[in-house]
C-alpha cells in the first residue's frame, strides 16, 4: 500500500520472512481462522482446501509468497536496537547500521514476549517449566504429569495434545471465551465475519480496553473442524482446575468458583450465537443454513481440588499459555505506559507525529490480530501517514 501511494519504505525483519511462524510455535499448530480468511491486500489463499486450516509449514509458505509476489523491500538479519525521535523524523539503529526516516510503523505485533506470572518464580527447582514460546512438542517434556496454566486457544490445544500423549493434564482455568468451531453448518469465524461483528470499529466499543485484553477463543483447526471446549477436554481425562492463584511450600492453589466462570462463558457464547441469528433473519437468509442450535452447558467437574502438590513427583513440568505480552524495549520514544502497552489511537500513537503501529488487539477493529483484519487495518494507518507526510513536507 505505501508502494501504491509512491512512498519510499523498507520492512526490517530480525530473522528471516515469517520468522515468528518459523522459530516460536509449536509443531502442531494450525490457524485457528480458515484458509479462506488467509487474504493480505492483493493476495489471497488459491488452495484446494478453502475450508482448511493452514499448518506452520504453509504459513510460512503463504507469507513468503507474498513477500515474493509483491516485491516487498524487505531486510532480513536486521534487528532493530533502538528506535529514537529526531527533529521532525526518527532514527532506527539496526544491527547493520542506522536509518534516518519521517516516519516509522511498528509492525511487531503483541506476542513478542510470553507473559508468565511472577510467581512462576516459587515453582519447585525439580518442575520444568516452559512457555508457549519456548514449548514444541510433547517428547520436550519430562516425563510425568503436566499442569497447563490458562483455558484459551493455546493452552486448550496444548492440554488436548499432551493428554493425548498419554500424559496425566491439570488445565488451571480462568477467564475464557468458548466458541463452537461449527455454527448452522458454516465455521464460526465465517460468521463473526458476515455478520460484521468482526468488522466493529474500535471507536465503537463500549469497554476497549476490556475487548483488547480479551483471551483468545477457545478454537482449534483440525481437517475434522471439531471443536475444543472444556467439555471435550474433560471427556477426554484433562483435570479442571480453577485459576492458578499462588505456589505456596510448593503447593499450587487454585481458585474456586468455576460454575461462575463456565456459567459466564457459557452466556456470552449464547448472546454472540443470538447475534449471528438476528443478523441471518434481518437478510432473508435463515434458510441458507442449519437450525439454530445452542450448546450443552459447560460441565462443572464433581471433584476440582484447590491445591496440588508440585513436590510429589506426579506434576513433572508447568506450560504457561498465559498469554503474550508485547516488548518495547527498543522503542526509545515517550509513548508507553506503565504496563508496557503502547499509547494510540486506532494505531496513530499518540504525542509522536509520524509514528504508527499495526497488528495490535483490536487497534482498529476486532479483527486486527487476525491475518483477515491486515488490509483494512493497513489501508487506514496509510492513509493517515500519506497525509501526514504531505503536510510536513509543505
Amino acid at each position: 500500500m505505501l508502494a501504491e501511494r509512491s512512498i519510499d519504505h523498507v520492512v526490517l525483519e530480525r530473522g528471516e520472512v515469517a520468522n515468528s511462524w518459523r522459530r516460536e510455535r509449536w509443531d502442531s499448530l494450525h490457524l485457528l481462522t480458515p484458509n479462506a480468511q488467509a487474504r493480505l491486500p492483493g493476495y489471497r489463499y488459491d488452495g484446494a482446501d478453502p475450508d482448511g486450516y493452514m499448518a506452520m509449514t504453509e504459513v510460512v509458505a503463504f507469507i513468503a509468497r507474498y513477500a515474493a509476489t509483491t516485491s516487498a523491500p524487505v531486510r532480513t538479519q536486521t534487528a532493530v536496537t533502538s528506535v529514537t525521535a529526531d527533529g521532525s523524523g526518527y532514527r532506527v539503529a539496526t544491527e547493520s547500521g542506522e536509518i534516518a526516516c519521517r516516519s516509522v510503523v511498528i509492525a511487531s505485533g503483541a506476542c513478542n514476549a510470553a507473559h508468565v506470572p511472577a510467581l512462576r518464580a516459587a515453582v519447585p527447582e525439580s518442575v520444568a517449566c516452559l512457555s508457549t514460546l519456548d514449548y514444541r512438542n510433547p517428547a520436550q517434556l519430562p516425563d510425568g504429569g503436566v499442569l497447563v496454566v490458562g483455558a484459551s486457544a493455546t493452552g486448550a490445544q496444548l492440554a488436548d495434545e499432551l493428554r493425548r500423549s498419554g500424559r496425566r493434564v491439570v488445565l488451571a482455568v480462568g477467564e475464557h471465551v468458548r466458541l463452537p468451531r461449527m455454527y448452522r453448518g458454516r465455521d464460526v469465524l465465517w460468521w463473526m465475519e458476515a455478520s460484521g461483528v468482526w468488522n466493529q470499529r474500535y471507536d465503537e466499543i463500549d469497554d476497549l480496553t476490556r475487548a483488547r485484553r480479551l483471551p483468545s477463543p477457545q478454537l482449534v483447526g483440525t481437517p475434522e473442524h471439531a471443536t475444543l471446549d472444556l467439555n471435550t477436554l474433560s471427556a477426554a481425562g484433562v483435570e479442571l482446575v480453577g485459576r492458578l492463584s499462588a505456589i505456596r511450600d510448593g503447593r499450587a492453589l487454585f481458585s474456586g468458583g468455576l460454575r461462575n466462570l463456565f456459567a459466564l462463558a457459557d452466556l456470552k457464547m449464547d448472546r454472540l450465537l443470538d447475534t449471528f441469528d438476528e443478523w441471518a433473519r434481518a437478510g432473508a437468509r435463515d434458510g441458507e443454513f442449519g437450525s439454530p442450535v445452542r450448546f450443552e452447558s459447560t460441565r462443572v467437574p464433581e471433584r476440582s481440588p484447590l491445591e496440588l502438590d508440585l513436590s510429589s513427583g506426579e506434576i513433572r513440568s508447568i506450560v504457561w499459555a498465559t498469554g503474550f505480552r508485547p516488548e518495547y524495549g527498543w522503542l526509545r520514544v515517550p509513548v508507553v505506559d506503565h504496563k508496557g502497552h503502547l499509547r494510540h489511537d486506532g494505531g496513530v500513537v499518540e504525542n509522536a507525529p509520524g509514528l504508527y503501529a499495526i497488528g495490535l488487539p483490536v487497534l482498529r477493529r476486532r479483527k486486527s490480530t487476525f491475518i483477515v483484519g491486515a488490509e483494512d487495518d493497513a489501508r487506514d494507518i496509510v492513509s493517515h501517514l500519506a497525509g501526514y507526510l504531505d503536510e510536513t513536507a509543505r
